[in-house]
């Protein structure tokens, strides 16, 4: 299902400012060489992350699915002198090209990549986090928001992609397993009363959630 009328897209696009070269690089290459490159954020998704990290200037980052880095290198865009931005990625070739990208990056001293289950990895990083950005295996997503949100600074904010997921969440009985597990997502943040909630229809979806006051 074509969710997103691609002149609007387009039309978005020409009228957000652009990435550095770097970044544009980064997403150039992904898309011409990697072979699941429809994972990778629009350079408009990047641009918001980039926007909501500079306002909130963050201490500490997660990340949960690093990809080849663009998001990360995004979501660093507000990061304090001496915050630290953690992202997590399960496949070691992916987090290898992520590791080179961040290499070449100005903030290469405050991005730390760990690669492994983000099961095992979360609970070992002991962090109060500003901003944590979710774009990982989808039937994970219930157990990643209630490991992080204890940790979740009171004015922290969790971001959570792909929660349209294509429009198979539309679907009457949904078939895809993942489907499955954003839609009981979606419906786990929306009841409840710990947290505030906004999704925005941008590309795939964008579930923007906050500790309520």
């Amino acid at each position: 299902m074509e969710l997103i009328n691609p002149l609007v897209e387009k039309y978005a696009e020409q009228f957000t400012s652009a990435d550095d070269d770097f970044l544009q690089e980064i997403h150039a290459h992904t898309l011409r060489s990697h072979p699941h490159a429809h994972m990778l954020s629009s350079s408009v998704q990047g641009k918001l992350l980039s926007f909501l990290s500079t306002i909130i200037q963050p201490y500490y980052v997660l990340e949960i699915g690093t990809f080849t880095g663009y998001s990360a290198l995004c979501l660093a865009a507000g990061l304090k002198e001496n915050g630290e931005l953690h992202t997590l990625e399960l496949r070691e070739e992916d987090a290898a090209t992520a590791r080179k990208n961040f290499s070449n990056s100005k903030y290469n001293k405050q991005i730390h990549l760990h690669t492994g289950n983000a099961w095992d990895i979360i609970p070992t990083l002991n962090c109060k986090w500003d901003l944590v950005f979710i774009d990982a295996d989808k039937t994970g997503y219930i157990d990643y928001y209630e490991m992080v949100l204890p940790n979740l600074n009171k004015n922290g904010l969790i971001i959570a992609d792909n929660v349209l997921f294509h429009g198979q969440i539309f679907e009457e009985p949904i078939k895809n397993k993942s489907a499955i597990a954003i839609k009981n997502f979606n419906e786990h943040v929306a009841n409840d009363e710990r947290t505030e909630q906004v999704l925005l229809t941008m590309r795939d979806g964008l579930l923007l959630i906050k500790r309520k006051d």
